[in-house]
């Protein structure tokens, strides 16, 4: 029977020994994913940034839109500054604010290109299917 508690004993140890020697191993990697998880996943992580750098390209976009609208509107009304004053321009603005026409004037109505809120009207491209 000593021989039997002895066994037993020394397999004690070795499972104690073995469970010492493994428990830091696992506590490091355990430490290590958590980084790795909030790494990929986390507020500023890899998938974060990647949805941020969409919005941003969105709103490079919209900035892009905007500055084109501005600078056409920009030109529309250099021209109808006193110093560099376009009469054709000036006719077409007081027509158009006052609603009048000459009867011999032939109105041609084209294409909306913007709509009331001022955003664009111009087809997208569709893509191929």
């Amino acid at each position: 029977m000593t021989m039997l508690a002895d066994l037993t004993d020394s397999l004690a140890r070795a499972a104690k020994s073995a469970l010492r020697q493994a428990i830091m191993p696992a506590l490091c990697a355990c430490v290590v994913a958590y980084f790795a998880y909030y790494a990929i996943h986390g507020d500023r992580g890899l998938v974060a940034m990647k949805q941020i750098q969409g919005e941003i390209a969105q709103a490079e976009t919209v900035l892009q839109q905007l500055r084109d609208e501005r600078e056409r509107m920009e030109r529309r009304a250099q021209l109808l500054r006193g110093d560099n004053l376009d009469r054709d321009m000036l006719d077409e603005r007081a027509r158009s604010m006052l609603n009048l026409s000459n009867p011999r004037d032939v109105v041609v109505t084209l294409p909306k290109l913007y709509d009331n809120d001022g955003n664009s009207l111009e087809k997208q491209p569709r893509s191929a299917n």
